[in-house]
């Protein structure tokens, strides 16, 4: 089943925070979206790891996504290392997609900046003839496949984007698909114990920080991420 873009995150709901618009959007344009969470989030301090396995799937329906996956690695103590990168080129050469989407290069949570560098090397080696791999139960060889891009969206910390992209029109599905994760967000009547984004204001800055890079490039909402090598443009007309 080829992907034209494929989303890593570390946790469920990292995609849904970062890029949900975008997500949004492409699909509504007509691509083909998966996503993948690293892990099952166990180690969060609201809900649990069955609470949000249902609030992920109920997330990706409302996105639309052809497919959502999770590798179930260690919450917190996952590692960039053989075996991880080989479950990562597996999902990668298993989806083909032109482009990955993953976390942040730097944030609050010690988990984005892990899998954003574990993602991004994993695409790497995905293009090389000499590793071999295979899916669960597959008889044959996958082929090698290397994505044309990978991007990083932004989470916690303002990093200073490299390009945006114009949700307006999609916030509102990303936000829907944001609270789809109850467990994890605002609530006034949660026993649950606080945490950095159970506030409401944390639920707020969704809205105003998307709003005010939109602001920046004169639109009514945007999601910024940053790269590791120069993009281009076919020509100049292409940029809004």
């Amino acid at each position: 089943m080829k992907l034209d873009i494929l989303v890593f995150g570390a946790h469920p709901d990292d995609a849904e925070l970062g890029a949900g618009g975008t997500i949004a959007k492409e699909i509504a344009n007509g691509k083909r979206v998966g996503i993948v969470d690293l892990t099952r989030g166990e180690l969060g301090t609201r809900g649990t790891a069955e609470i949000r396995d249902k609030e992920s799937t109920k997330a990706a329906v409302i996105l639309g996504v052809t497919v959502r996956e999770n590798l179930e690695f260690a919450d917190g103590f996952f590692t960039n290392d053989r075996e991880h990168q080989l479950e990562i080129i597996r999902m990668v050469r298993k989806y083909q997609p032109e482009i990955v989407l993953c976390n942040s290069i730097d944030d609050r949570h010690i988990d984005h900046g892990k899998g954003s560098k574990l993602v991004s090397d994993a695409c790497f080696l995905s293009g090389l003839v000499k590793i071999d791999t295979k899916e669960d139960g597959a008889e044959n060889w996958q082929q090698p496949w290397r994505p044309k891009l990978v991007y990083h969206y932004i989470q916690w910390k303002n990093l200073e984007p490299d390009f945006v992209v114009d949700i307006s029109g999609f916030i509102s599905k990303k936000t829907e698909a944001i609270l789809a994760y109850s467990s994890q967000f605002f609530d006034p009547n949660s026993d649950e114990p606080e945490t950095p984004i159970s506030s409401k204001n944390f639920i707020d800055s969704i809205n105003y920080r998307a709003r005010d890079l939109g602001r920046l490039v004169g639109v009514d909402y945007a999601e910024g991420f940053t790269v590791e090598r120069y993009i281009a443009v076919d020509n100049l007309d292409k940029l809004i």
